[in-house]
């Protein structure tokens, strides 16, 4: 047999990595370069057409089913393909980013499945990138332990059968790879780079071992961004030889327009579809980022002040079950965010209850499962759904055919009694600074505050800042939010957090960096669509 032919990608302005070899073979690289090939000008027509609906909507304020895909909506008969044995009970799942401790205690946790995270949970660097490939191969092989070099606490897997089934999140579409480049220099999406190599890697590895190659898909908008994820599986089975169907999708229902097309979504990736996600963070950000001209009644409170229970969340999540149990898919619960506390017994009693009570509701309006983001919270989360669930893998068969949802739900923001307020605008700025200048580090899941922050948390911390300035909002001191007063409470962090962690380590992070950043997003007249495109031009690695 002949060597295989270099790879038409380069390596680009990036460190070798131990071992990269085995994760960037020329045969995995050519895989990742004819999806590149192939796909990545749909990649770019979709971009824009979100660009086009986002003008839409600051010209109607509103949004609406859409009436050229009612018949798909209207027809009863169509059912998403039967979940494979692995993804049948999903009742509480574990998120994390794909560092080798966490792979090694996600797969441990007891949860049932690992969200293994690409994406908002891991700041890009090539390390995570490549490394985090190469710990889950070395997962499926057995091959990975960890030793704490602080503690000495040594870390291994458990039996195959007790570990956790691992649902992979690629990057979502906005995001280019620019340590991957074709021949004419173009970087290579990171969602095709993530999906490409993981798939390339471990799909007959995890069909061998009973499984499959399981994907959690990120930010979508639309139903045509799912037939190319559609088209994108159905390419990449047919590649590697295995039997179409294998690859199965979870979708996160996330942006307000996925909301509005959640049937459409699911009909378009009906062969490989697994179910549906209601993602909290990033929901909220893409009401203010569509509806950021929409005047005074899109204007949202303090971000926990938007909880599950109000009324345009919950018809959202409501709408979800609902869709997912008439096609046949699992609807998946949103995330406890709650990192324990090692010194305070109160904290942690008061945050358990609140977990219990968030995962309590979702079982009881029909969720087949739920997120959690600490080990620690498996039990509980278990438990709520245990029992409602008992020895049934899932509740599939509630229909929901009692919720009804109106366009015009979705959006009711003005719904809500809450009011922005100086204290939220605070926690904004002290959260967007703290993540950014981890994430600069190349950290993308953050304990900051006693709860599990990622890139979703930043989103809507320099959204609101944005929405309120821009909405001339009066917070309840007499406050007016203005940038004059955003600059100066970004100023008293820096100063508070140089004062926690002393001068060296202050001198030695990316504070100041954070800071600048989190104001320029926050500030700027051209609303950025995401932070993490400006933020990934000064991430090092």
């Amino acid at each position: 047999m002949s060597a295989p032919a270099p790879s038409p990608l380069a390596i680009v302005d990036a460190e070798p990595l131990p071992r990269q070899e085995e994760v960037l073979t020329d045969a995995a690289l050519a895989f990742v370069a004819e999806l590149h090939r192939r796909f990545t000008p749909r990649r770019d027509e979709l971009l824009a057409r979100r660009a086009e609906r986002r003008a839409e909507i600051a010209r109607t304020a509103t949004l609406d089913f859409l009436p050229e895909t009612a018949a798909i909506r209207a027809d009863d008969s169509w059912k998403v393909a039967p979940a494979p044995a692995a993804l049948n009970d999903r009742r509480v799942e574990i998120t994390g980013p794909t560092d080798r401790k966490m792979t090694i205690n996600a797969l441990n946790s007891g949860a049932k499945v690992w969200l293994a995270d690409f994406e908002d949970a891991s700041a890009p660097t090539w390390e995570n990138v490549v490394l985090g490939q190469l710990n889950l191969i070395d997962a499926y092989t057995r091959n990975i332990d960890f030793t704490d070099e602080r503690t000495g606490k040594t870390y291994a897997l458990r039996p195959d059968e007790e570990l956790a089934t691992v649902v992979m999140r690629p990057r979502g579409w906005h995001l280019d790879e620019r340590h991957l480049a074709d021949t004419g220099g173009r970087a290579v999406p990171g969602a095709f780079v993530d999906f490409g190599l993981y798939f390339f890697h471990n799909a007959q590895r995890l069909l061998d071992l009973g499984k499959g190659p399981y994907f959690y898909l990120p930010k979508t908008e639309s139903h045509l961004e799912a037939r190319l994820w559609n088209d994108v599986f159905v390419f990449a089975q047919d590649y590697v030889g295995i039997p179409q169907g294998t690859i199965r999708a979870t979708v996160l229902i996330e942006t307000i327009t996925a909301a509005y097309e959640m049937e459409e979504i699911l009909y378009e990736l009906r062969d490989h579809a697994s179910g549906l996600n209601a993602g909290r963070w990033d929901y909220l950000f893409s009401i203010v980022k569509n509806f950021r001209d929409g005047g005074p009644e899109f204007v949202l409170p303090d971000r926990n002040a938007v909880t599950m229970t109000a009324p345009f969340m919950r018809a959202y999540t409501e709408l979800l079950v609902r869709t997912c149990h008439r096609r046949g898919a699992h609807a998946i619960g949103g995330m406890a965010a709650f990192i324990p506390s090692r010194k305070d017994p109160e904290v942690n009693k008061v945050a358990f209850e609140k977990v219990r009570a968030d995962k309590d509701r979702e079982a009881n309006d029909g969720f087949d499962g739920s997120w959690v983001a600490h080990p620690d919270l498996v039990p509980i989360a278990m438990e709520s759904f245990d029992r409602v669930l008992g020895d049934k893998p899932n509740q599939k068969d509630r229909l929901r055919e009692d919720v009804h949802v109106e366009a015009a739900d979705l959006i009711a923001i003005g719904s809500l009694d809450a009011k922005p307020t100086y204290a939220g605008l605070v926690n904004a700025v002290q959260v967007g600074i703290r993540y950014i200048e981890a994430w600069l580090r190349g950290l993308g899941a953050v304990a900051i505050f006693n709860l599990m922050e990622d890139a979703a948390t930043a989103e809507i911390s320099r959204s609101q800042i944005w929405q309120w300035i821009n909405a001339g909002v009066e917070f309840e001191n007499g406050d007016r939010a203005t940038p004059e007063l955003a600059r100066k409470v970004a100023a008293e962090e820096l100063d508070a957090i140089r004062e926690e962690i002393g001068e060296e380590a202050f001198a030695a992070g990316h504070w100041q960096e954070a800071h600048d950043l989190l104001l320029r997003v926050a500030l700027d007249e051209d609303y950025a669509d995401f932070l993490t495109l400006p933020a990934y031009q000064q991430l090092r690695g």
